[in-house]
């Protein structure tokens, strides 16, 4: 497969690159957050620097994803302006409305999504941090 190829959200891998909507190089995927059971992709969490903290883009902002490699649809202005990703959303935070439309639960619930509860603690960025720099998982 060429890296041109289009590829599914379910092989999308930590470490893998991550540009701008101008093809930019702007940091490197460090969570991938979805219900695979369901196939809902909901975001993904990005580093954007060594030891800065991961930031959460939306799958909406999710442009092309090819092998090793996902274009977001925003600007590195708008990259830098987003959200602290602390934890996944639930998949009763996102629910789709009658108009197919998405919108926010009224109350947070458990889903299988969630493999831990705590916020992303100093150890758990400091092994994102050793996961760039080195190429492990």
């Amino acid at each position: 497969m060429s890296n041109g190829d289009p590829v599914s959200w379910f092989v999308i891998e930590p470490g893998w690159k991550v540009v701008d909507a101008q093809g930019q190089e702007i940091g490197s995927v460090d969570e991938v957050v979805g219900d695979s059971s369901d196939d809902i992709f909901n975001g993904l969490s990005i580093s954007t620097s060594l030891l800065g903290r991961p930031h959460y883009v939306p799958s909406e902002q999710v442009g092309t994803i090819t092998q090793g490699r996902v274009q977001l649809k925003l600007t590195k202005d708008q990259i830098r302006r987003l959200g602290e990703f602390e934890e996944p959303p639930t998949s009763a935070e996102i629910l789709p409305d009658r108009a197919g439309a998405v919108r926010r639960a009224e109350a947070a619930v458990e889903a299988p999504i969630h493999s831990h509860e705590e916020r992303l603690n100093f150890l758990t960025r400091a092994r994102h941090a050793l996961r760039r720099t080195f190429g492990g998982r």
